[in-house]
């Protein structure tokens, strides 16, 4: 690992460098891009120079006491290495959480789409609960939200809904929440007071860029039709509301947010390559299952991660055993405990991956 981070630091040094070239400077794509990889190494820098400088004073202490006869002196040596011990220690696990391979994805807006499922209007108005619970959260966050499509029902509830949240870093927070929301209540509708168990999924899909995925028009069939409120109520007169169906996968998007034609299948069209990007990276990972089955946030769909129990207060995600008891300040979008937790997860699973590799190979 050292060997590791002295390499980083010399090409920290050598891009601290090139982005104060005035004739790098003059390229302006190519200097954005190693302005971008300089800040990327800069905070792993600063903690191997921590790491160096601590570990220097804790190699002095060491020797001076070894050394030193007078017993004072001797205790005081010794004070100080046992605060300096705990204080590398943390250095070096900070330098093993930073070196991990980053997810290209993490700084990357998010396409979130989140689906009633079973437990008919139930479970639409949980839909929208959770809507709103992650536009809290992201408003919190000083991220924006915009809508892509939305099917509502005539109680306030919601069918489907598609938005994006745009934020450095969206991704590497939000792909945690991918799977089956559970919600478990007693409907307003319920006169025995019976708890009623209803199902909501959400997809977290990053935004892909044009580079990352090639659509032909050859590929795809556009219909339009008129745009449609609650109970198929046409709240559009023109044929805007677009829907796209990727002929080879069978992917279907469909978008009628927007009064034009040409927005909505722009959007549509934004939708279908996170899908078909999702699709393509669910497909590569078939080959390294053990590794995805020890990691949250990359699981199976289908997969029922959390329950929101309101008789009883609490949220449990059933991933990491964790359990939050403020149901109304977390679907108010204070999320972050839960989230931090999944992630904290997440880097020591991979450690341990990380860890179990190196001793194969020493074996």
């Amino acid at each position: 690992m050292i060997e590791r981070l002295g390499f980083v630091e010399n090409q920290y040094e050598e891009l601290t460098m090139r982005i104060s070239d005035p004739s790098v400077i003059a390229d302006t794509e190519n200097w954005q891009k190693l302005v971008k990889e300089h800040s990327d190494l800069q905070h792993i820098v600063e903690e191997y120079r921590e790491y160096k400088r601590v570990k220097e004073e804790l190699d002095d202490n060491l020797e001076m006491l070894e050394s030193e006869n007078d017993q004072e002196m001797r205790e005081m040596f010794n004070d100080d290495i046992r605060k300096l011990r705990p204080e590398m220690e943390q250095i070096e696990r900070n330098l093993e959480l930073l070196l991990l391979p980053k997810d290209p994805n993490d700084n990357k807006n998010v396409f979130v789409e989140v689906r009633a499922g079973a437990g008919g209007d139930e479970a639409a108005l949980f839909a929208h609960s959770l809507f709103r619970m992650y536009s809290k959260y992201a408003e919190n966050q000083n991220w924006g939200v915009e809508i892509m499509s939305m099917n509502s029902t005539d109680i306030g509830g919601l069918k489907e809904v598609v938005f994006m949240i745009k934020g450095d870093g969206a991704y590497s927070r939000l792909k945690y929440e991918s799977g089956v929301h559970r919600v478990q209540r007693v409907p307003d509708t319920e006169n025995s007071g019976r708890v009623h168990t209803s199902t909501v999924t959400v997809a977290v899909l990053p935004e892909v860029d044009d580079v990352d995925i090639d659509i032909s028009p050859n590929d795809i069939r556009v219909d339009v039709y008129r745009s449609s409120g609650n109970g198929g109520q046409s709240v559009n007169t023109t044929d805007s509301a677009v829907r796209i169906t990727h002929l080879e996968t069978g992917v279907v998007v469909s978008c009628q947010d927007e009064k034009s034609q040409h927005k909505n299948k722009d959007k549509a069209m934004k939708i279908l390559k996170s899908r078909l990007f999702d699709l393509a990276e669910e497909e590569r990972s078939k080959g390294i299952s053990d590794e995805r089955k020890s990691q949250v946030g990359t699981g199976d769909r289908s997969e029922r991660i959390r329950t929101y129990n309101f008789p009883q207060g609490r949220i449990t995600d059933h991933r990491i055993n964790t359990t939050i008891h403020k149901m109304d300040t977390f679907l108010d979008g204070d999320i972050e405990e839960m989230i931090s937790a999944l992630a904290n997860f997440d880097q020591t699973e991979k450690l341990k991956a990380l860890g179990n590799r190196k001793i194969g190979k020493g074996a």
